[in-house]
Protein backbone atom coordinates (compact mmCIF):
# COMPACT_ATOMS: atom_id res chain seq x y z
CA UNK A 1 0.00 0.00 0.00
CA UNK A 2 1.16 3.58 -0.68
CA UNK A 3 2.65 5.83 1.97
CA UNK A 4 1.35 9.40 2.33
CA UNK A 5 2.80 12.59 3.80
CA UNK A 6 0.18 15.15 4.85
CA UNK A 7 0.61 18.87 5.47
CA UNK A 8 -1.65 21.66 6.72
CA UNK A 9 -0.46 25.27 6.65
CA UNK A 10 -1.84 28.82 6.85
CA UNK A 11 -1.05 31.10 3.90
CA UNK A 12 -1.74 34.85 3.84
CA UNK A 13 -4.67 35.44 1.47
CA UNK A 14 -2.73 38.20 -0.27
CA UNK A 15 0.05 35.67 -1.03
CA UNK A 16 -2.19 32.86 -2.33
CA UNK A 17 -1.50 33.34 -6.05
CA UNK A 18 2.27 33.41 -5.46
CA UNK A 19 1.93 30.37 -3.19
CA UNK A 20 0.14 28.44 -5.97
CA UNK A 21 3.19 28.94 -8.18
CA UNK A 22 5.51 27.89 -5.35
CA UNK A 23 3.38 24.77 -4.83
CA UNK A 24 3.48 23.91 -8.53
CA UNK A 25 7.26 24.19 -8.60
CA UNK A 26 7.63 22.26 -5.34
CA UNK A 27 5.38 19.53 -6.72
CA UNK A 28 7.55 19.27 -9.81
CA UNK A 29 10.59 18.79 -7.55
CA UNK A 30 8.85 16.09 -5.47
CA UNK A 31 7.75 14.27 -8.62
CA UNK A 32 11.24 14.52 -10.15
CA UNK A 33 12.64 12.86 -7.02
CA UNK A 34 10.15 9.98 -7.22
CA UNK A 35 6.85 10.91 -5.55
CA UNK A 36 3.83 9.21 -7.15
CA UNK A 37 1.48 12.17 -6.64
CA UNK A 38 1.61 15.70 -5.21
CA UNK A 39 -1.59 17.58 -4.32
CA UNK A 40 -2.34 20.97 -2.74
CA UNK A 41 -5.83 22.23 -1.97
CA UNK A 42 -7.13 25.52 -0.57
CA UNK A 43 -9.79 25.42 2.16
CA UNK A 44 -13.29 25.92 0.86
CA UNK A 45 -15.49 24.53 3.64
CA UNK A 46 -13.52 24.37 6.89
CA UNK A 47 -15.49 25.92 9.75
CA UNK A 48 -13.69 27.23 12.79
CA UNK A 49 -14.41 24.54 15.37
CA UNK A 50 -15.17 24.99 19.06
CA UNK A 51 -12.38 22.62 20.09
CA UNK A 52 -10.54 21.54 16.96
CA UNK A 53 -10.49 22.40 13.28
CA UNK A 54 -8.04 22.96 10.44
CA UNK A 55 -7.93 26.74 11.06
CA UNK A 56 -7.34 26.21 14.80
CA UNK A 57 -4.67 23.61 14.15
CA UNK A 58 -2.49 26.07 12.23
CA UNK A 59 -3.59 29.15 14.20
CA UNK A 60 -4.92 30.73 10.99
CA UNK A 61 -5.45 34.45 11.21
CA UNK A 62 -8.40 36.30 9.68
CA UNK A 63 -6.32 37.24 6.64
CA UNK A 64 -5.05 33.69 6.00
CA UNK A 65 -6.37 30.64 4.16
CA UNK A 66 -5.72 27.02 5.08
CA UNK A 67 -3.87 24.79 2.63
CA UNK A 68 -4.13 21.00 2.84
CA UNK A 69 -1.45 19.08 0.95
CA UNK A 70 -0.43 15.49 0.48
CA UNK A 71 2.29 13.57 -1.30
CA UNK A 72 2.00 9.89 -2.22
CA UNK A 73 4.90 7.44 -2.31
CA UNK A 74 5.35 3.73 -3.01
CA UNK A 75 6.47 3.02 0.58
CA UNK A 76 7.87 4.58 3.74
CA UNK A 77 11.37 3.71 2.56
CA UNK A 78 10.83 5.45 -0.76
CA UNK A 79 9.32 8.46 1.05
CA UNK A 80 12.38 8.74 3.28
CA UNK A 81 14.67 8.61 0.23
CA UNK A 82 12.60 11.21 -1.68
CA UNK A 83 12.40 13.55 1.31
CA UNK A 84 16.15 13.28 1.86
CA UNK A 85 16.65 14.49 -1.72
CA UNK A 86 14.02 17.23 -1.28
CA UNK A 87 15.68 18.57 1.88
CA UNK A 88 18.90 18.96 -0.12
CA UNK A 89 17.27 20.40 -3.23
CA UNK A 90 18.26 24.06 -3.68
CA UNK A 91 15.02 24.75 -5.60
CA UNK A 92 12.99 24.45 -2.39
CA UNK A 93 15.21 26.79 -0.43
CA UNK A 94 14.96 29.35 -3.21
CA UNK A 95 11.17 28.96 -3.44
CA UNK A 96 10.56 29.72 0.23
CA UNK A 97 13.08 32.56 0.48
CA UNK A 98 11.34 35.75 1.64
CA UNK A 99 8.02 33.92 2.01
CA UNK A 100 5.47 35.37 4.46
CA UNK A 101 4.44 31.84 5.51
CA UNK A 102 5.11 30.92 9.15
CA UNK A 103 6.49 27.40 8.75
CA UNK A 104 6.43 26.95 12.54
CA UNK A 105 2.63 26.62 12.31
CA UNK A 106 2.73 23.88 9.67
CA UNK A 107 1.39 20.47 10.70
CA UNK A 108 2.92 17.49 8.92
CA UNK A 109 3.35 13.77 9.25
CA UNK A 110 3.63 10.45 7.47
CA UNK A 111 0.81 7.93 7.20
CA UNK A 112 0.63 4.26 6.25
CA UNK A 113 -2.45 3.67 4.14
CA UNK A 114 -4.79 0.85 5.10
CA UNK A 115 -7.59 1.47 2.59
CA UNK A 116 -6.76 2.29 -1.02
CA UNK A 117 -9.79 2.10 -3.34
Amino acid sequence: MPYVDGYVIAVPSSFLEQYKEIARQAGEAWMAHGALAYKEAVADDVPYGKLTSFPRAVMAKDDEVVIFSWVVYESREQRDAVNNKIMNDPRLTALMENSPIDMNRMIFGGFSTFVDL
